[in-house]
């Protein structure tokens, strides 16, 4: 394929640099064991044709511009992007593609892990026995919260959201969501319940979060939220940090407003809020969401594949903005 090299910012699972390899496609890829610094990004990125950006890439008017013209598609490693300016994008021509699907049923997997994990104090167990400090049996030792027949509230009944919902059957859960649009499908499938944020956070035992990083959903989790939770409830986030006021949530898990919180993502992410850090309330994973094996082979090859098809000049699977080829600006 006759174009100008393609850069992948970060190593990606072999199947989607063969993918790559496969289509004739030239390609470096940053070898560092970590992603590029912004100062590294722009210097590695003029004269690409493609980029192969993973979440923490920020792609705006100062990267598009380093780029240079001849930019042609950046295919994101994730379904979230948050991290592209797709208005700015869109205005230059270049298209931009994610990863959706493939990676549904691994965070929904990963969810119900925090939920459980949260709402049974699994972690702390693990802690104490490997510190030497389990001594036997007690009646009042690590005492957590019920699932079944309790309340889950989803945030964002999209694809993941939906998955997690449905998973609550075997807990023969009542499932609340808050969404913009009607889920029939859950609604149908499970009775679940379409209701506003502050009913949500009122009724809900469990509350998972999954809905997209956007202007609206930026601390849509505050003190506020939190104080209209139940002192016995779990809180959830496998989307985007930022969704949750961080230094909120730690200030309510240290007070007792709510019981526990299972977090994959973080608001400036990987750095954690000290406080956060110092509770045994708070069970933190480090963005592992997607993290399997399959899931993260079908991700690099959906990644890879978006961009060949933009390079080729054919409409991507997963392309987020189809105005550039549709011809409207």
């Amino acid at each position: 394929m006759a174009c100008a090299p393609v850069l992948v910012t970060r190593r990606i699972p072999e199947a989607g640099l063969q993918c790559l390899l496969d289509a004739g496609l030239e390609f470096d890829v940053f070898a560092d064991d970590r992603s590029p610094s912004r100062e590294e990004f722009l210097r590695i990125v003029p004269g690409r044709s493609g980029i192969l950006a993973l979440l923490h890439d920020r792609i705006d008017a100062e990267a598009l511009d380093a780029a240079g013209p001849q930019l042609r598609c950046v295919s994101n490693f994730a379904v979230g992007y948050n991290n592209i300016d797709i208005e700015e994008a869109t205005r230059r021509g270049v298209l931009v593609t994610n990863t959706p699907d493939v990676l549904t049923e691994a965070t929904a997997d990963l969810a119900w892990s925090l939920i459980m994990a949260a709402a049974r104090r699994i972690c702390e167990g693990d802690r104490m026995v490997r510190a030497g400090e389990f001594h036997g049996w007690e009646p009042m030792m690590l005492l957590g919260q019920d699932l079944v027949g309790k309340t889950l509230g989803i945030v964002g009944a999209g694809r993941i959201g939906s998955a997690v919902a449905r998973r609550s059957r075997g807990w023969e859960m009542r499932v609340l969501y808050t969404d913009s649009s009607v889920n029939e499908s859950l609604e149908r499938d499970l009775g679940a319940s379409r209701v506003d944020l502050d009913t949500l956070c009122s009724e809900s035992d469990v509350i998972s979060v999954h809905c997209p990083l956007m202007e609206e959903t930026h601390h849509l989790f505050g003190a506020d939220q939190f104080g209209r939770m139940k002192t016995t409830a779990v809180f959830v986030n496998t989307a985007r940090g930022p969704i949750h006021d961080e230094a909120a949530l730690a200030q309510a898990l240290r007070d007792g407003v709510i019981a526990a919180a299972g977090l994959d993502v973080f608001e400036r992410e990987p750095s954690v809020d000290p406080l956060l850090m110092e509770l045994d309330n708070a069970v933190l994973l480090p963005h592992i969401g997607s993290a399997t094996r399959p899931t993260r082979d079908r991700m690099a090859i959906t990644a890879a594949e978006n961009l060949i098809a933009a390079l080729r000049g054919e409409r991507p699977a997963n392309l987020l903005n189809p105005e550039v080829i549709e011809g409207r600006p």
